[in-house]
């Protein structure tokens, strides 16, 4: 067996099941899940409706680089959303070359990892601390070492990059930010992303931009901004060491179509699409013209963002008077204080109150002797607005009787 297995922790929903397992919720109460971001709004019916009238492309084999089709509205969408194609000599995304579909953000960055680490160097990969667990296991099993930077509230949990020490960057090979941030909801600045763009320049490492986040956010006039658009507004059309990650599942409320997409730097698409032809993940050609579909409407984002909104104004107007609580630059989720240890608030809510949510410490390691989880929780808004009224009114009669 691969030995690095051995480096991977249970992923946060297992330890969060034996945490809970320890106690018996009341029955009289509904179970209300807030801890996993699986998103509960209703999917799209003209995504529904073109995927069951493709049933037929079964018999097909997809082919790994994806219908031209998709392409071209992947990039069509990308293009119009980060303005790629609004400078001076610049046609944004070549659909042919800087676009790959992919089933989804997870598979995707994993197997980014396997594609672009070099073992024979030393490697390094830097994260964001907490982060989305991917980013840890994929560098483990690339072979490379991992070093955190902890998102912390003094920098509104965005990483520390200035503590990078010149040894580290010189060793890195992948710098994974997460932007919208899983679980802080955090931001990454424009002109941040600039400053990372030239170091990447200057010890020639790729930044891979989880950016799947990105369409869920309260204010319209305050999108947030994504790395190929710091590429475009820094005349870097080819978008040379920079790959960003999108998906439909918090978007487009489509989690099982597993669909999303890799895009940027041609020439690192390109090695990664020869990994990705042997790994065997191409996207059923069904799902692919079902994806077409979701890229080209806004309408139900909007729409989709609206809702989140509702369920934000009401949960924090209620949680605010007895929890640390803020509202998130983006995403659907809550990052709050705890006034007991996170592990503790989690599983006693879960007993008294039958609600669920996540230990930040879970989503985070130790580092430096801080982890930046702890006394913190992760609540996903991803239920019905009732039932998202419902669980905190719960979590303030909770926290109220501690």
């Amino acid at each position: 067996m691969n030995p690095d297995l051995n480096k991977l922790q249970p992923y946060p929903f297992e330890k969060l099941k034996a945490l809970l397992s320890q106690v018996t919720p009341p029955e009289k109460l509904k179970h209300i899940p807030l801890s996993i971001g699986e998103p509960k709004h209703p999917s799209p019916k003209m995504v529904i409706d073109t995927l069951v009238s493709n049933l037929s492309k079964l018999s097909n084999y997809p082919t790994t680089k994806g219908i031209p089709e998709l392409l071209e509205a992947i990039a069509n969408w990308a293009n119009k959303r980060f303005s790629l194609n609004s400078q001076p000599d610049s046609k944004g995304l070549d659909p042919d070359s800087q676009v790959l579909p992919v089933n989804g953000t997870r598979e995707a960055l994993f197997s980014f990892a396997q594609a672009v680490v070099d073992r024979t160097k030393s490697p390094l990969v830097i994260s964001p601390n907490p982060f989305y667990q991917i980013y840890e296991g994929a560098a483990y099993l690339a072979g490379a070492e991992l070093k955190l930077l902890p998102c912390v509230e003094e920098h509104n949990f965005i990483p520390d990059y200035q503590s990078v020490t010149e040894s580290e960057w010189q060793n890195c090979q992948i710098l994974f930010i997460c932007s919208p941030g899983n679980p802080t909801g955090s931001v990454t600045p424009l002109e941040t992303l600039k400053s990372l763009i030239k170091l990447a320049d200057k010890y020639d490492f790729i930044i891979a931009s989880d950016e799947c986040y990105s369409e869920i956010y309260c204010d319209e006039s305050e999108r947030p901004v994504g790395l190929l658009q710091a590429c475009s507004e820094l005349g870097r059309n080819d978008f040379k060491q920079c790959v960003v990650f999108h998906s439909l599942s918090k978007r487009s409320n489509l989690p099982g179509l597993r669909s999303g997409f890799v895009a940027g730097d041609a020439e690192v698409l390109a090695k990664f699409l020869k990994y990705r032809t042997y790994h065997g993940c191409a996207m059923p050609v069904q799902h692919q013209i079902a994806s077409i579909a979701a890229w080209n409407d806004e309408a139900h984002v909007i729409e989709n963002r609206i809702i989140y909104k509702k369920k934000f104004l009401r949960v924090l107007e209620i949680l605010k008077p007895v929890l640390d609580i803020k509202q998130t630059d983006a995403s659907f989720y809550l990052w709050p204080k705890t006034p007991v240890s996170d592990e503790l608030f989690a599983q006693k809510l879960f007993e008294e109150q039958h609600v669920t949510v996540l230990p930040g410490s879970y989503l985070s390691r130790t580092s430096d002797g801080i982890n930046p989880g702890e006394n913190r929780i992760r609540m996903a808004l991803v239920a019905p607005e009732e039932d998202c009224i419902e669980a905190a009114k719960r979590i303030r009669t909770f926290v109220e009787g501690l």
